[in-house]
């Protein structure tokens, strides 16, 4: 996988680059797979079942994909435990944790637009 470096430009930062890092981690980071995950971790350590048991409707494939993108990024530790079979662990890192603020926030902005949000669907869609 080929990224960017980042060399201390403020380019490096825009999000209105294409080409920049800054919008590289925001694609990583903002698909709903990564939030959810995000938000079950907020709890606390859990093990790749408790996590995938958290989040109805994620298989495997991407919640593995998803584990390892946020463990890149410096979002998310895992932990292997040396037994048989091995005990894997995962639980936010500081950064993660941050974001994970960022993330509650959404969430209770989507709780308390839910009904004006679901209000516009309806008189758009008639």
């Amino acid at each position: 996988m080929v990224t960017k470096q980042f060399d201390g430009s403020p380019d490096e930062a825009d999000l209105r680059r294409a080409d920049s890092l800054a919008r590289e981690i925001f694609s990583d980071v903002a698909n709903k797979w990564a939030l959810l995950i995000i938000e079950a971790l907020g709890e606390g350590t859990l093990r790749f079942g408790e996590v995938r048991n958290g989040i109805e409707g994620i298989s495997h494939k991407m919640l593995t994909q998803n584990l390892r993108m946020l463990e890149r990024n410096g979002l998310v530790d895992r932990t292997v435990h040396p037994t048989v079979p091995p005990r894997v662990e995962y639980t936010l890192t500081e950064p993660g944790r941050a974001l994970r603020e960022t993330v509650g926030r959404m969430c209770d902005w989507t709780h308390q637009y839910l009904g004006h949000i679901e209000s516009s669907r309806s008189r758009f869609d008639a």
